[in-house]
This record gives C-alpha cells, structure tokens and sequence, in this order.
C-alpha cells in the first residue's frame, strides 16, 4: 500500500527529470551548432522592404519563386533582394499573348480570371490604365512593376493585350510555337551532347 501512495510523486519527479533533460539539452544543441533564427515571410518582407510579390509568384507569398525570388535564395536570402541584370523577358519576344503568359498569367491566370491576383478578364481595364499597371505596378496589393523589365514595345504589346480581355476579348486555348531547333558541338565523333 505504501508503494501506491508514492508511485504518483515518483511519476511527477521522473517527468520533470525528463522534460529538463530534454530543454537543456536542445538549448545546448542549438548554442553550440549556431543555428540561425528563421524568418517566415513576413519578416522577409519586412527585413527586405519589398512585398513578398517580388519573390514569389503568389503576391501573397508561399509557392513557386520569381526569377529575382530565385536569386535571393540562392545567394542565402540577404537584407537586400537583388536586381535582375538586364530585363528577365527576352526582348525577341513582343507578341502580347506570350509577354502576359510570361509575366502575368502565374498571378492574374491563363485566361485572366485572376487565379492568385485580381481577375483581369472583362474588367473593363483601358489601355492607359494596363500601362500604368504593368509599368508602375500596384505596390498595396503586391503587385510588383515591370518598368525595367519591358522593352517599350514590349509594353505596349503587353498593355494592348490586357485591355483586349479587359473588354472582353476571348484567349486562344493554344497557339503555335516554332519547332524546336538542335545544334550540336560533338563531344567525341560518335557522342553528340547527350544525344
């Protein structure tokens, strides 16, 4: 009977035993490997000064990365997110359906319903307006700006295009790319890159 009446007490000495072994031990592990601090996205947006759209294709963050998110990443997520050298959009492309696929249909979607960012699609949206969009972005609502990243005719081609569904105007399901063409610089007489 005395056993009883002492094993609950034991229980209660043998847990917090444990529990202090495991906190001090994980507060050592931790001082002694240097682990760093992690950031959720909030605090990226914040250390950084830039809204989570510049580096992720979701303007509210989270999910695939932007060309610029890759590179912060890649170089250990500095302070500062770092500039795109040159434009990130080819500027041999000037059709306005593949500059919108490229630059906005990862947020606004493939036929501007607006998968992760405003709808655009019979929005009523002028040409003036989509300029001034695309161009300056739309800061409040993580929506970053292309000015560096279009050529003038680019942007044009591009604005052209969005007023177009923003009235209304249907997108093709598809539409036709050039074939693919391979070069070759032989590795050895009978390997040819791969092939």
């Amino acid at each position: 009977m005395k056993i009883l009446n002492r094993l609950p007490l034991r229980l209660v000495q043998i847990t917090l035993i444990l529990v202090m072994a495991l906190a001090t031990y994980f507060s050592v592990s931790l001082f002694l490997n240097g682990e760093k601090t992690v950031h959720a996205l909030p605090e990226f947006a914040d250390r950084t000064g830039e809204p989570c759209a510049t580096c992720h294709v979701n303007p509210g963050g989270g999910g695939p990365r932007t060309l610029r998110g890759l590179l912060w990443a890649a170089q250990g997520r500095p302070d500062v997110v770092p500039e795109l050298a040159g434009s990130a959009i080819p500027a041999s492309i000037t059709n306005g359906l593949e500059l919108y696929d490229f630059a906005c249909a990862g947020c606004h979607g493939r036929s501007g319903s607006g998968d992760l960012a405003i709808g655009l699609a019979g929005q009523g949206i002028s040409k003036a307006a989509a300029r001034s969009f695309i161009r300056d972005g739309i800061p409040d609502q993580g929506m970053p700006n292309f000015d560096d990243q279009l050529t003038a005719e680019q942007l044009e081609a591009l604005a052209e295009f969005v007023a177009e569904i923003g009235i209304g105007a249907p997108l093709p399901e598809e539409y036709p790319l050039p074939a693919p063409e391979f070069t070759c610089v032989p590795v050895t007489p009978d390997f040819c890159g791969g092939n």
